[in-house]
């Protein structure tokens, strides 16, 4: 498969990378690293973005999560693999991915997610969350293959 647009030889998508990227770092150190790979891998789940899913599933394994609850995050509802807190966490993930079906973010969810995070947490979790969206929607109207990421490749 060839990606529609090479976002990886454009100087502007460069730039605009760049200023992103920068901007989710501010966020990183208000989460622990595998609740923040679960997000991000649960969210390219949702929208189907392979690109994110290679990347964010290797950068997890890396990080020391378990190929056991890498299997199991389709269905973490189900699952007695993750804590209360990243349950809270997946299931305002998942809201706020859904945006578009209508129901937002419900009240229960967020203050779920208040029992387990602090306010700098939750500003992470919600920023965390808009972009891996923003990097899916990216990724899938562009094609961008997946299959070839290496953790650390970008940075």
């Amino acid at each position: 498969m060839e990606a529609r647009l090479n976002m990886f030889a454009s100087p502007l998508a460069g730039k605009f990378l760049r200023h992103i990227n920068s901007a989710a770092k501010t966020l990183e150190s208000t989460l622990p690293v595998t609740t923040q790979e679960l997000v991000k891998i649960r969210a390219s789940q949702i929208n189907g973005c392979g690109f994110c899913l290679d990347m964010h599933t290797k950068d997890a394994e890396k990080a020391g999560e378990t190929a056991l609850r890498l299997n199991l995050l389709a269905a973490w509802r189900e699952a007695k693999v993750f804590t209360d807190a990243e349950r809270a966490a997946l299931e305002l993930t998942e809201q706020g991915t859904r945006i578009a079906d209508g129901g937002g973010v419900t009240d229960e969810a967020w203050a779920n997610a208040a029992e387990h995070y602090d306010e700098d947490q939750l500003t992470g979790l919600v920023g965390l969350i808009a972009m891996i969206n923003m990097y899916n929607r990216m990724n899938v109207i562009t094609r961008q293959p997946a299959g070839d990421y290496v953790p650390g490749m970008f940075g």
